[in-house]
């Protein structure tokens, strides 16, 4: 069962100003202890087990197995169980599954997906009561571009369709489809996580009013905001958020010791992993016209701004979504890692982080450069990780890498 207590901050947070919905400049919170409430300080540990650390300083070889071929920019993937993997496809506006290495459709009954650009039908999360429960979550554009928002759907016992069961959040703002997030996580504590683009309008990763350049937190059962988020106790959309000043979010992950991590787009350099802390200015701000210009974290900006985990530097690669890789002897100096699918530069990247969220190692295993652009990365019940392309055609895949 899906934890349901309230989570209480324990850092005061700043409020917001009267007019335009702008945060006010506060102290850097500091990031997510286990509980999913601040640590005691910005820079102290964040407490992470022995765990989350590489059980050895072997690098394990990789094999990569072909799953399906079938695909159009599939988005996000989830085991299910049983060898199945519901895959969305964003471009095509579809969920598929794929078992025993084939694919077919399952239809979305009353959908009003919108596809335009970069938005179409994205992140996919399971409930962690699935086979009891059927329900899974998905983001797509909607309504001939209305917005963007999530949906949760329940899959009948053949797999054959999904029905609608509510919008659990909307207003994602849109403009031609660019910058349409989408990423989803149900966290350890059964929160649902969203992370959000932001639309390529300047107007919106500061703004407490605009859902754009987020990262939200919300019950997945209700859609109501999630106790314990920074603006819970005020109106309208800054309920939900927890994180503000970002670009464009495309991966979500939670650490072993409950941390939240974002991947996100940067303009022309320094795509980033940041470690979400409530609360937190990420400090993208770009200017009128939406000039990218500006730093895609500007310290220039009133109050402080959370640096980034990780950049790519000049130029950008594309980062896509990412997980952790589970610590197993079979991992070696791969396990807790953060694997991250990369666009432009066709590869996967392995980093590691020590216990205070300090980068201790970048890799980019030679065998994950044959397949072209990649898109995302997630689990399977066994530790193995799922990988997809993202080259367009109808024959993108879907691999599974396991280590040797």
């Amino acid at each position: 069962m899906r934890a349901a207590a309230a989570l209480v901050l324990v850092l005061g947070l700043g409020s917001t100003a009267a007019c335009g919905g702008d945060p006010m400049p506060a102290a850097t919170p500091p990031p997510l202890n286990p509980s999913g409430s601040p640590s005691a300080s910005a820079g102290a540990s964040s407490s992470a087990p022995p765990a989350v650390m590489p059980t050895s300083d072997q690098v394990p070889q990789l094999d990569v197995q072909v799953v399906n071929d079938e695909l159009e920019h599939p988005w996000d993937v989830a085991d299910i169980g049983a060898g199945r993997f519901l895959v969305t496809e964003r471009d095509r506006a579809v969920l598929s599954l794929i078992e025993d290495g084939v694919r077919r459709e399952i239809p979305l009954e009353d959908s009003d997906i919108w596809v335009s650009g970069e938005t179409g039908l994205m992140g996919l999360e399971i409930d962690p009561d699935f086979e009891e429960n059927r329900r899974i979550y998905t983001c797509q554009g909607w309504n001939d571009g209305k917005d963007v928002r999530v949906i949760s759907w329940t899959l009948d016992a053949e797999l054959t369709r999904a029905t609608q069961e509510q919008t659990l959040i909307d207003g994602f703002p849109t403009s031609s489809g660019r910058h349409g997030g989408c990423r989803l996580l149900i966290s350890a504590d059964g929160a649902l996580w969203v992370g959000t683009g932001d639309a390529a309008d300047e107007k919106n990763p500061r703004s407490l009013d605009s859902l754009g350049g987020k990262t939200l937190r919300l019950d997945p059962e209700t859609g109501e905001p999630w106790p314990g988020n920074p603006w819970a106790g005020d109106e309208g959309p800054r309920r939900y958020v927890t994180s503000f000043g970002h670009r464009n979010v495309q991966g979500l992950a939670e650490r072993a010791d409950g941390t939240i991590w974002s991947m996100e787009h940067g303009p022309d350099r320094d795509d980033e992993v940041n470690e979400i802390a409530l609360g937190g200015d990420y400090g993208w701000n770009p200017g009128a016209g939406y000039d990218e210009s500006v730093p895609m974290t500007d310290q220039d900006l009133p109050g402080e701004q959370v640096e980034a985990a990780w950049e790519s530097g000049n130029p950008t690669i594309a980062t896509g979504g990412g997980t952790f890789i589970p610590v197993q002897d079979r991992w070696g100096a791969f396990g807790g890692a953060l694997a991250v699918a990369v666009l432009k530069d066709q590869e996967l990247r392995i980093l590691a982080f020590d216990e205070s969220g300090k980068l201790t190692d970048d890799r980019s295993p030679e065998v994950m450069k044959d397949h072209g652009r990649l898109r995302t990365v997630s689990l399977t019940a066994e530790g193995d990780l799922l990988v997809t392309t993202d080259n367009g055609g109808g024959e993108d895949a879907l691999l599974r890498v396991t280590p040797r």
